[in-house]
């Protein structure tokens, strides 16, 4: 039986994570390079042609076409991001159950399900942050009702400077949104924690879309606080590493009032790269190790591996198959029984191909 498949504690998970991550570096952070390049690329084509667009005095004219060409971007980062976490969720299953792995059969074996998993992840975007996303619109569309940003820059931004009228106006508007935010805040994060574990699920266990959701719900019951932790302690890693390594560029925007050179803007997509590429396995690695402790926790998945590594078939992987907790749509068989066999869909080259 793989050591690691046992019960952990917050600590011993991070401290897991943490000897995966430095153990196969090179692994992990190849898998994020196609991300990182893409977000790289598009990034100085972005800023390309806002340069061009200046130069010629065309911002205003091709406003629409400059948010269709942002949009198109949007769209193939969250193709690229959602293939490199899918990718890892991969890899960290195959290292932490003790078997080779590759970043060609990490990428080899999600991408005939791709589809799956891009849209298993905008379902659970779309479920954590509408409420927000309504709210924003909402601002937006008060602010353009009541002319708020023009009588704000008319007045220089300055509350004192405002007529009686509009200062109402701007206190209510804002007063709402503020209120209404906070609720909205909490109803993201519990969601977010709520289908945590989903995408694992849906990697892991070949589960199509709407059971991955319901499996991550079931499994995500009593890891929550956990996971939340996990999220809080990668992001301030994140925001800690972004904030030293992007300083000179928020210097260069206070400096001169939002404006940065296109040399500045540069250096700061190539920095962007390199912290995309290291960080962003980080929390994929995470999750996935606390899938594996809730699926041992709760399922005795760790006898279940055991069994599988010697040969054997029997209780420990009926019960799996049949847990679906009770429901007549699990289907025998589409667990990861099938999908976690050692070694399967990876390429017989070296630990880092």
């Amino acid at each position: 039986m793989e050591p690691a498949l046992r019960p952990m504690s917050l600590g011993e998970i991070l401290d897991r994570t943490a000897q995966l991550y430095r153990g196969n570096f090179l692994l992990f952070a190849g898998i994020f390079v196609p991300y990182a390049g893409w977000a790289l690329t598009l990034g100085l084509l972005s800023l390309g042609l806002r340069e061009w667009m200046q130069a010629a005095h065309l911002t205003r004219a091709l406003l629409i076409p400059r948010l269709t060409v942002l949009g198109v971007e949007w769209l193939l980062l969250f193709l690229a991001a959602g293939a490199a976490v899918a990718a890892t969720n991969r890899a960290v299953a195959w290292v932490h159950l003790g078997e080779p792995a590759t970043i060609r059969g990490a990428y080899r074996s999600i991408l005939p399900r791709l589809g799956r998993y891009l849209g298993l992840m905008t379902i659970v975007f779309f479920v954590v942050w509408t409420p927000m996303g309504l709210l924003y619109l909402g601002l937006f569309g008060a602010m353009r009702y009541f002319n708020l940003g023009q009588q704000m820059g008319a007045a220089g931004g300055q509350h004192p400077h405002m007529d009686p009228h509009t200062a109402m106006v701007f206190g209510i508007v804002f007063g709402a949104f503020g209120l209404l935010m906070i609720p909205a805040v909490v109803y993201a994060v519990l969601m977010g924690l709520r289908y945590a574990l989903a995408l694992p699920a849906c990697v892991l266990e070949d589960l199509k879309t709407g059971k991955a959701l319901r499996r991550g719900i079931d499994l995500s019951k009593g890891a929550r606080g956990r996971i939340f932790v996990l999220g809080l302690l990668v992001g301030v890693i994140k925001l800690g590493v972004v904030s030293i390594s992007q300083a000179f560029f928020f210097v260069s925007i206070f400096k001169h009032h939002g404006q940065v050179s296109a040399g500045v803007g540069a250096i700061s997509q190539v920095i962007g790269f390199f912290t995309n590429t290291f960080l962003g396995p980080i929390y994929a690695t995470g999750i996935t190790l606390l899938y594996y402790d809730q699926r041992v926790r709760h399922e005795g998945y760790d006898i279940e591996w055991m069994m599988q590594s010697a040969g054997l078939s029997g209780p420990a992987q009926q019960a799996t198959e049949d847990r679906g907790q009770g429901r007549a749509d699990w289907e025998p068989g589409s667990g990861s029984d099938r999908v976690l066999e050692p070694g399967q869909g990876q390429e017989p080259e070296g630990a880092h191909g």
